[in-house]
């Protein structure tokens, strides 16, 4: 191929350097022309109107008004937590009793930021420091910051959310929290308010636990008496049953006897064998000798008879032994039992007592309210900067959006 940066090989004979400039020999390669300057177009122009529109308008905007506009507002801060007393003499002393009396309930910190958000305190606080009144005088010069001066329940609780604001460990059981308002010492009375009313809602918790621990411990020492009543009733009815105070001791008194009859069967024996080498054995003496030989030996008989039956001659019911035994050792334990439990029982409610008698949860506020002296609120540089960043994501996200659309048609 011929290259167009070499000069042609022949020329006609006599043309010389006669061509003008920019012809273009026979067979020389043509090039596309260079591209041009960029120029402003329609669409750019577009674009252009709308970041001032959509960026930088309502940036001026937003800053005009929260440098010209915007009331001055003062934080008050306050740190606290909920303290749980865990031991004292008493449960020392009683040891495991103290868990028939209750514990203290757990998650005390996380009931306590779940109320300091709710319509309750708000109320309470409102009732105590006017909240409508001071939040929403300034809605004619600053509506966007100023409560609604007809704003319901529901409205103060939102606009609550805004003006406290809750940090909460769960790990440490810590609450901080920062209020807001026009005044320094509006704000201070706010905190504090809210703290006097946690206080009173810890208060609160603290006779609730009380009264369930003193009813739970009444109650199960009802039942502890009731059962040691019945223990006692069912031992006091065998031993009416069964005409015996203990059948262990009645059982050595018997073997006492058997022992006794069986002593006096030998020497009874001894007598009348004595008594056959010098007499007849119809001697009279022999035959009184013979007979009370076997009157003893029949008393024995009755009395091992006895042990196993469960009538004797004397009409005594419930004397066979081994089931008189068995059933007395179990009223015996069920007796034992209810009177360990009765103790028990008893223990716990003077425990429960002692317990009811001083505070075992308490409000320790490790930071009191602040009266805060210059104004930080609203944080003028941060909130234009986020404005300037949110409005120029929003018109970026809308461009693509419309180049997206226009490449697709």
């Amino acid at each position: 191929m011929t290259d167009v940066s070499q000069a042609p090989a022949q020329q006609p004979a006599g043309q010389g350097n006669s061509a003008k400039p920019g012809a273009k020999w026979p067979g020389a390669q043509r090039t596309k022309p260079l591209a041009g300057p960029a120029r402003m177009k329609k669409r750019h122009g577009r674009l252009v109107k709308s970041f001032i529109g959509l960026v930088i308008v309502p940036f001026l905007i937003a800053s005009f008004y929260l440098w010209a506009i915007a009331d001055d507002q003062y934080g008050s801060t306050a740190g606290f937590s909920v303290r749980k007393d865990e031991g004292n003499a008493a449960s020392e002393l009683l040891g495991g009793l103290a868990s028939f009396a209750g514990g203290t309930a757990s998650g005390d910190s996380d009931i306590l930021y779940e109320f300091i958000q709710s319509l309750e305190i708000v109320r309470a606080v409102d009732a105590a420091v006017d909240l409508r009144g001071h939040y929403s005088e300034n809605w004619l010069s600053d509506p966007v910051f100023a409560l609604w001066p007809d704003a319901t329940s529901e409205d103060l609780l939102d606009y609550w959310q805004r003006i406290v604001r809750i940090s909460f460990d769960q790990s440490t059981g810590l609450i901080e929290l920062r209020v807001l308002a026009y005044s320094g010492e509006m704000a201070q009375k706010v905190a504090t308010e809210i703290l006097s009313q946690s206080q009173n809602m810890i208060n609160d918790l603290n006779e609730q636990a009380r009264a369930d621990a003193l009813r739970y411990a009444r109650q199960d020492l009802d039942v502890a008496v009731s059962r040691l009543k019945e223990a006692r009733e069912a031992l006091t009815q065998f031993r009416s049953r069964t005409q015996i105070v203990d059948p262990e001791d009645d059982l050595k008194g018997r073997m006492g006897v058997m022992n006794n009859l069986q002593q006096q069967l030998a020497e009874a024996l001894i007598e009348h064998d004595l008594l056959l080498q010098t007499a007849a054995a119809n001697d009279p003496r022999v035959v009184q000798a013979k007979r009370r030989i076997d009157v003893i030996r029949d008393r024995i008989r009755i009395e091992r008879e006895a042990f196993v039956s469960e009538t004797s001659e004397t009409g005594s019911v419930g004397e066979d032994y081994p089931k008189l035994i068995s059933e007395f050792e179990g009223l015996t334990v069920d007796r034992e039992y209810a009177e360990q439990a009765y103790r028990a029982a008893l223990g716990a409610l003077e425990l429960a007592r002692a317990k009811a008698d001083r505070q075992s949860r308490y409000l320790a506020a490790y930071i009191q309210p602040t009266l805060p002296t210059s104004s930080e609120f609203p944080r003028r540089f941060v909130l234009s900067g986020l404005a300037l960043l949110f409005l120029t994501l929003f018109w970026s996200i809308l461009a693509l959006i419309y180049y997206s659309i226009r490449d697709r048609n």
